[in-house]
């Protein structure tokens, strides 16, 4: 009786093996600085392989955004503004999650949406565009929370809910960027003590 083929090739964990050591290296190394080569090392994948699912460089910088950054920031911001008890606490906490984050790794990338904007903003259209959808994003779950909170009362630190998530993540963003130059997590905890004193 002849065996079945049995199919060894596992697409799907291929791309994702690519899409985690792009998303790893741009956020270490920049996207410039991250070549094709470097990639088929890291994700242990053919060049071949790494071209059939990501064409260019752009196409697997834009899935970096549209599905890693895109996770990382639904996971981190998101999620826990919109089941958080309160517009505040969500906030305060996702400081909290990425200032304890940092102590443990001993080490400061930066935020991983905010590398990228950086170096890629000015660059292309079509980049620039997706980075901002996802700042789009990140502001609206803020906005959002609060303008609940407002509807039963509370979230009085904010008459406009727009501006004031674009204020939290101005500060985030800044306490960021100051933590990596000094790789040390206390810009970004005094970021979240401004803001908690401005949210008491």
């Amino acid at each position: 009786m002849a065996r079945s083929k049995i199919r060894t090739n596992d697409p799907i964990g291929l791309r994702n093996r690519v899409l985690d050591a792009a998303a790893r290296s741009f956020q270490s190394s920049g996207f410039a600085a991250t070549s094709t080569h470097d990639l088929v090392r890291a994700a242990g994948v053919t060049g071949g392989a790494l071209h059939h699912h990501f064409p260019t460089k752009k196409a697997l910088a834009l899935a970096v955004i549209g599905e890693r950054v895109a996770t990382e920031l639904g996971e981190t911001w998101v999620a826990t503004v919109r089941d958080a008890p309160s517009a505040a606490a969500g906030i305060l906490q996702a400081f909290d999650t990425v200032g304890a984050a940092l102590d443990a790794q001993g080490a400061v990338s930066g935020c991983p949406l905010g590398n990228l904007v950086l170096e890629l903003s000015l660059a292309d259209a079509d980049l620039r565009n997706a980075l901002a959808r996802e700042y789009r994003v990140w502001r609206e779950a803020i906005a959002d929370r609060i303008r609940r909170d407002q509807e039963l009362g509370g979230a009085s630190y904010a008459p406009d809910p727009d501006a004031f998530a674009n204020v939290v993540i101005a500060l985030f963003t800044g306490g960021m960027t100051v933590a990596k130059a000094e790789q040390d997590s206390s810009a970004l905890r005094a970021a979240a003590d401004q803001l908690r004193a401005i949210m008491r």
